[in-house]
């Protein structure tokens, strides 16, 4: 709806002889009786004005100008806000609309041309995903899909980590089994990957070449094959997700010279060194970012020779940059939050535009079930897999309780309450109330012959007198301003949280308005508002990845 009042807002400001570069704020306000929207600008240019806010309120209202049946009350409230209040007539014609649009109903056009990159879970490959790289990837999709319905062509990406020393470990931890399985002695370290899979690999080579590959210490062929395995068995994982992405990057091609014998994490180390950030002591190369104001300085290359996490990624993000995209998207696990800042910093020092870079952390995820949380550790083998948490409570519970709460949000995820049938589980309660819809919507089409797919111009109009028919066709109208708010924030929580009001007061009209039974125009208006509610309902869970159940 700020499309509806910014242009209204700013002719007035201009007819009022106000210039400004204030940003025009539109609120809904907590309590309704303040309206249905409020602006702040008569408070926000009262001083540069040299008038009293009120006064100014007022003569901003008098240069106010709406079209017909669309605002039934202005008025000035405490110290200078100013409060609309829509007619019934405006709701109701506004949310004829959506059923207009249907499906393409909020898409917005604020990344047309533009490209945008989301790069998510990129879980190395050691191990089967755990709950907490699931969280990660379920944000990184709505993040994705909410950023595709704002006009953004969006590449979702991998970021596959098959370089370092933790394949090493991963290869060296498959090739002892290996050689446990040909019946050699081996003394199996703590610091190696301890998991039951790690049989399930070495068997599979076992199976493949029998025991000609005992006496070898090359771990590549281990590395190789357990890297193939396990990363089609977190390919399989995400599908169950319904995760998919576009492209998968590499991290080997940092490593790797290019026709001029440089690899691109060398070239980062010859930029930054170029604008006096690299120094080299206690055998390993360091980022100055001491001169940056912070404590430490920070390493890029160990003295092993093994780069740090900054190095690669630094050389990743600047590919990104090479591929021309507008916004990138980067979502990662709290385990980054110390390290990402030392990129950014980096991509400034060579002049990159940072801005262009959006990054959201994910926090942690604990399981409980009876009350007992699980811990988790990939590395001995008894990590809590994301597997195992779809089996237990199905695809559409794991993807809403992994974002129902903010990202910035430790979340422990209640296995009891994902598998409740109630309005409890936040899950059941809004696929119920599709289901609900549906239900109505087959019921009037036996009983009254309703044809949800004939228009009859939408006779919402009817629908002037009932508060709970306002209340829900209002609510109807703030989806388009729901996803750019989770876009701007980078929070799909924002419609979860959106979603369950919408079923909330759909609950509501529901029980307080007959609809069948009442009188035929109106009922076939109150069941238009149900088709509107139904498609909204859709069209975010399209975003959210939950189905929509027809019935439950």
């Amino acid at each position: 709806m700020h499309e509806f009042f910014l242009p209204v807002i700013k002719s007035a400001l201009r007819s009022t002889g106000i210039e400004t570069d204030k940003q025009i704020i539109i609120e809904q306000p907590a309590d309704k009786k303040f309206g249905d929207f409020s602006t702040n600008i008569a408070l926000l240019t009262a001083k540069e004005c040299k008038s009293n806010p009120r006064e100014l309120a007022h003569q901003i209202i008098e240069h106010l100008v709406f079209p017909p049946d669309t605002i039934a009350q202005i008025e000035v409230a405490g110290p200078g806000f100013i409060n609309f209040h829509f007619t019934s007539f405006f709701i109701m014609h506004s949310v004829r609309q959506i059923l207009h649009e249907g499906n393409a109903y909020g898409k917005g056009s604020i990344g047309k041309g533009k490209r945008a990159i989301v790069e998510y879970v990129s879980a190395n490959p050691t191990g089967p995903l755990t709950i907490g790289r699931g969280r990660g990837g379920v944000l990184g999709d709505c993040l994705a899909n909410l950023f595709a319905a704002q006009g953004y062509e969006v590449t979702r990406e991998y970021y596959f980590n098959d370089a370092g020393r933790q394949m090493q470990i991963l290869g060296e931890s498959v090739r002892l089994r290996y050689m446990e399985r040909c019946g050699k002695e081996i003394v199996f370290p703590d610091t190696h990957y301890q998991g039951d899979y790690i049989r399930d690999i070495a068997e599979n080579i076992y199976n493949q070449h029998g025991a000609v590959l005992a006496e070898s210490s090359d771990v590549m062929t281990f590395k190789k094959s357990a890297e193939a395995i396990i990363f089609t068995s977190i390919k399989k994982t995400l599908e169950r997700l319904s995760i998919r992405h576009d492209s998968y990057f590499n991290e080997h091609t940092l490593y790797t010279p290019d026709e001029a014998g440089i690899s691109a994490n060398q070239r980062v180390i010859d930029a930054l060194k170029e604008k006096g950030f690299i120094a080299e002591y206690d055998g390993a190369t360091w980022f100055l970012t001491t001169k940056l104001g912070q404590e430490k300085d920070k390493v890029l290359i160990k003295s092993s020779g093994e780069p740090s996490y900054r190095l690669p990624d630094i050389g990743y993000h600047i590919s990104k940059f090479e591929r021309d995209f507008a916004v990138m998207v980067n979502v990662f696990g709290a385990d980054h939050i110390d390290e990402y800042p030392d990129v950014i910093e980096a991509l400034k020092i060579l002049d990159y535009d940072t801005s262009r870079i959006k990054i959201a952390i994910n926090q942690f995820v604990t399981t409980t079930v009876d009350g007992q949380t699980l811990k988790m550790s990939t590395r001995k083998g008894n990590a809590d897999l994301l597997d195992d948490l779809i089996d237990d409570v199905g695809a559409d519970a794991t993807r809403l309780f992994f974002i129902m709460r903010s990202k910035d949000s430790h979340l422990n995820f209640d296995v009891e309450l994902a598998k409740k049938q109630s309005r409890e589980n936040p899950v059941f309660y809004l696929q119920y109330a599709h289901a609900r819809i549906c239900s109505l919507l087959r019921m009037a089409m036996q009983e009254t012959g309703f044809d949800p797919a004939s228009s009859e111009d939408y006779s919402l109009l009817e629908l002037l007198t009932s508060p709970s028919e306002r209340q829900l066709g209002f609510a109807l109208l703030n989806y388009p301003d729901m996803i750019k708010a989770s876009v701007r924030l980078l929070e799909p929580q924002k419609m979860v949280e959106y979603l369950h009001s919408v079923a909330e007061l759909f609950h509501r009209f529901y029980q307080e308005c007959p609809i069948i039974k009442a009188e035929p125009d109106i009922c076939k208006a109150r069941l238009f508002l149900s088709l509107a509610t139904r498609q909204i309902l859709q069209n975010g869970f399209r975003i959210l990845g939950v189905t929509a159940p027809e019935s439950m």
